[in-house]
């Protein structure tokens, strides 16, 4: 399974000739390196539905007849758009031909932001747990730290973890330690950091005050084999 990282928190997964994209916030990433008009992905992915993480799903998934997964809300409302959508739901896992997904808790929000300013509800904030072939990936969406974070890590293995540290709308890089602690993951990722102005931080001196090991600082673009 090849796992890369392309800017604020969208990574892309290459596994069983499938390729899933989680929150392809593409077009308005300053920190991405792909184009967006080049994408292709059989499966996308969705944490919420805020503008930067919904991102550029409308067209890839238009252009790619791409499977979205998503929270039900969310789903929904793709659907709606004449999208592939299957909806999900926090605590709950499905089997797909890719691989097996599940929903966790998150705490942040969930609204799309229409072209006129319209706010569209698009239900709860989730993680999510993705294993494909015996490794488990857990991307974290947008979050703040919660204690349950120590059960996600006691009940599952998770070989690697996608975790915001941009502080003011998640996680910063303190609350992001004891989380990866609690998850217990293999090795850690920051993401969600030095987008915008507002949540700049220092992802290797993140990295660096995780256990010896396991926090991986990944520049757009960087690759990791799992």
């Amino acid at each position: 399974m090849k796992v890369s990282y392309h800017g604020h928190s969208v990574v892309k997964v290459e596994a069983n000739g499938k390729t899933i994209l989680f929150d392809p916030f593409i077009s308005g990433n300053g920190n991405t390196d792909l184009n967006a008009d080049e994408v292709n992905a059989d499966v996308i992915l969705l944490t919420h539905g805020h503008n930067d993480h919904v991102g550029d799903t409308f067209d890839i998934a238009a252009r790619n007849d791409s499977q979205i997964v998503a929270p039900y809300e969310l789903a929904t409302y793709l659907g709606n758009k004449d999208l592939n959508a299957h909806p999900m739901h926090i605590g709950g896992g499905h089997e797909f031909d890719f691989g097996h997904v599940k929903f966790t808790q998150a705490f942040h929000g969930s609204a799309y932001t229409e072209d006129d300013g319209t706010i569209v509800y698009t239900g709860m904030p989730t993680g999510i747990l993705l294993t494909i072939d015996g490794k488990t990936i857990y991307h974290a969406g947008d979050t703040g730290l919660f204690s349950d974070m120590k059960l996600i890590g006691e009940r599952n293995d998770i070989d690697l973890a996608f975790l915001p540290i941009g502080d003011n709308f998640t996680m910063g890089p303190e609350d992001a330690l004891v989380a990866a602690e609690w998850l217990k993951a293999k090795q850690v990722v920051p993401v969600h950091y030095n987008t915008f102005d507002l949540i700049n931080q220092d992802g290797k001196g993140f990295a660096s005050k995780v256990k010896p090991g396991k926090g991986v600082v990944m520049e757009p673009g960087d690759t990791l084999e799992l």
